[in-house]
């Protein structure tokens, strides 16, 4: 794999990086989001946070092999080396494009079956309920590209750089623009984080809560929760498009 090749991909990463960040550095702040403001329990906030708390919790513990179940981690390892050897031979922007045509084939894949499930438990009032299962879907949609771009992610250190890119992807302003050179800069020079897992999964978990509150309010709700429902798939989206962008960065910086 040549540098020029590389050097192409790297200019219209930045350029999409560039543009995720331009579009959530400000939080919009929507009419009906206000107007559910005044229903809104004021436990619910503490009450998501723990759900996602406890979700993160229970799929690091046991349910990472429950994952990789659904999904042929064997074949993506295989397709991996495959694709990594004609990238290597064939020196085309083609053969470099192909890691990141198959992590989007996946993350759509991810969406569809997220929006059958947000829907489901949304007429039937389920908000919280659905956490688990939501975080279950997520996690598989990273774990394969993680694979995907030949990276692993069942240690403790890349568990942490998952749950960072997560809050990345749902915040906004400063706390956006410093959680996103951090991850940068461990990309660049990988070594143990300054946060412990535990801290991490709480800070995940909080910027879950705040980001999913009235979603998962109008959720628990029967039949209007099918709105709610519908959240999952664009926050699933949003999240995945993110951790796709880091992971091809992860990609060239080891290709340079």
């Amino acid at each position: 794999m040549n540098g020029k090749q590389i050097e192409k991909e790297w200019k219209r990463l930045m350029k999409l990086e560039e543009k995720f960040i331009n579009h959530n550095i400000r939080k919009k702040e929507k009419e009906w989001q206000n107007k559910l403001e005044k229903f809104v329990p004021e436990k619910l906030s503490d009450t998501l946070n723990a759900a996602f708390y406890k979700a993160f919790e229970l799929i690091f513990e046991k349910g990472t092999g429950v994952i990789e179940k659904t999904y042929n981690k064997e074949k993506r390892e295989q397709d991996y080396k495959i694709n990594e050897y004609a990238a290597e031979m064939k020196n085309s922007r083609k053969t470099v494009k192909v890691f990141g045509k198959q992590a989007k084939s996946s993350q759509s894949l991810n969406t569809v079956i997220s929006a059958v499930e947000g829907i489901g438990m949304g007429a039937v009032g389920a908000g919280l309920p659905d956490i688990p299962i939501f975080l279950g879907i997520l996690l598989k949609s990273i774990y394969e590209t993680a694979v995907i771009y030949g990276f692993t992610y069942d240690t403790e250190q890349e568990q942490i750089f998952i749950l960072k890119m997560i809050e990345t992807a749902l915040i906004h302003e400063n706390d956006l623009l410093e959680n996103n050179e951090k991850l940068n800069k461990w990309i660049e020079a990988p070594c143990s984080f300054e946060i412990s897992k535990t801290e991490q999964i709480k800070r995940t978990s909080a910027a879950l809560a705040e980001e999913m509150l009235y979603l998962k309010f109008v959720q628990g709700i029967p039949i209007v929760g099918i709105a709610g429902g519908l959240s999952d798939v664009v926050y699933q989206k949003k999240i995945t498009d993110y951790v796709q962008m880091k992971y091809k960065r992860r990609f060239l910086i080891r290709k340079k």
